[in-house]
């Protein structure tokens, strides 16, 4: 089952993040993973997460941005954006499409916050997340050295953004 998430999450969603999140590709620094998580409480902050059996096994985090004005489309680098931040499954439920239905749902609820572009990041080597992110709409549209976050592989990241399906 997906649903919105709520702030009594917020542990649960911290501790599937800890343990199922961490690999060579991931940047996740604790004290900017707690803080983001609990602005879901102030609202800044929203997550759309899957249920099994009463468990949280995948989230994907989002907001809104002002960080991707440069690939802006011409005349509406101003606008706020959507920025995705964190999508993680569960090892266990890996495979079967949770990932790309959360994104799917990020998008649409960004999409009525009114939210015309919609961006991602990961490191250009994480083909897992690469497919996940292909597979809900998200075109790569640049890679940039980024050794302060990618200490592994190329140490590059890979920006996508969402683009409507006809």
């Amino acid at each position: 089952m997906t649903q919105a998430a709520v702030p009594e999450q917020i542990g649960e969603i911290l501790a599937l993040i800890r343990e199922h999140g961490p690999n060579p590709w991931n940047f996740l620094p604790e004290l900017e993973l707690a803080e983001h998580l609990a602005a879901i409480r102030r609202g800044r902050t929203q997550a759309v997460v899957a249920v099994q059996e009463c468990a949280i096994v995948a989230v994907v985090t989002f907001e809104p941005s002002d960080a991707f004005h440069r690939y802006q489309p011409a005349g509406r680098e101003v606008e706020w954006q959507g920025y995705v931040r964190e999508a993680v499954v569960h090892r266990a439920h890996r495979g079967r499409g949770l990932g790309s239905q959360l994104l799917t749902a990020a998008v649409a609820r960004l999409q009525r916050m009114g939210l015309s572009e919609i961006y991602v990041e990961r490191h250009e080597e994480n083909e897992g997340s690469a497919g996940m992110m292909r597979k809900a709409g998200f075109v790569v549209i640049d890679v940039f050295d980024d050794p302060r976050r990618r200490d592994v592989g190329s140490r590059r990241t890979a920006v996508s953004r969402y683009e409507s399906r006809p």
